[in-house]
């Protein structure tokens, strides 16, 4: 069905959607686009962003994609003036791209311990865009909304920022960090309209946790990672997050939101 700019959760907003190639950031792009954005999404891979929106424009929305690597610090003013360029104004930011367990299975000691990590491997979850790319993302768009008088940042964080884990300590350590930064944006901006809030994910069924999501097939196993007994859907994060980045969370800034299938709940796995 399509949507005219009158209609949806977002109309006439224009949302930046970070890592929208993929998984939940793809999940986000079509989702915002449905529901009456105009929608810029960046990430590496053309190809791919391009499928997104010809899939957004198939069902009447409108935006545009900027191929780009976060890991470039120039990257971010490029997006931002991109959207700014398009449309005039940037309303929402979606900051979502990150690595997580495969890229620990391509870049070995990025997903590990302190112990088995090497300075090296930190930098490269620290400084990439696990956290650095969020940073420089935000440092671009927040001029602009704070001489608008409004805007909706929301970053994509993990349950993995709340809890401890037994390895992944860099990308524990960047989630955390996220969590945090939302928080202390989240008050620093109020008084300009600018609001920050962030999602805690759990286990989401993405190319980011293919190493782990063959342990939802065992029965035994699936209940003992999750309450809920599965992995996450991509399309269930974006909802998630079109709410915090929406006019319907006005009241909500500093907010992180759990959506983890009930994981951080428990005091100990069934």
């Amino acid at each position: 069905m399509s949507n005219d700019s009158g209609s949806g959760r977002v109309a006439g907003k224009v949302a930046v959607i970070t890592g929208a190639s993929s998984g939940i950031g793809r999940a986000t792009f079509e989702l915002f686009g449905r529901e009456g954005a105009k929608v810029v999404g960046t990430a590496r891979s053309e190809g791919k962003l391009q499928e997104a929106l010809d899939a957004i424009k198939a069902g009447g929305g409108e935006g545009i994609i900027v191929p780009a690597n976060l890991e470039d610090e120039s990257t971010a003013e490029k997006v931002i003036q991109a959207a700014v360029d398009e449309y005039g104004r940037i309303d929402i930011l979606v900051c979502n791209a990150g690595v997580g367990w495969k890229y620990g299975e391509e870049h070995p000691g990025t997903m590990a311990a302190v112990h088995e990590s090497t300075v090296q491997n930190w930098r490269d979850v620290i400084g990439g865009v696990d956290l650095e790319g969020y940073f420089t993302m935000i440092h671009a768009a927040l001029p602009r909304m704070l001489e608008q008088g409004s805007g909706s940042i929301v970053s994509v964080a993990s349950m993995a920022g709340l809890t401890g884990l037994y390895d992944a300590h860099a990308y524990t350590a960047a989630k955390g960090a996220i969590i945090n930064l939302t928080r202390s944006m989240g008050i620093t901006y109020a008084k300009q309209g600018v609001r920050a809030n962030c999602i805690c994910p759990g286990f989401i069924d993405t190319p980011m946790i293919e190493p782990a999501i063959d342990l939802f097939k065992d029965d035994a196993t699936k209940y003992a990672m999750v309450p809920m007994g599965r992995a996450g859907k991509p399309e269930e994060m974006a909802y998630a997050i079109l709410y915090l980045g929406s006019d319907e969370a006005s009241y909500c800034t500093g907010t992180a939101l759990l959506a983890d299938g009930g994981c951080t709940s428990r005091s100990f796995a069934a």
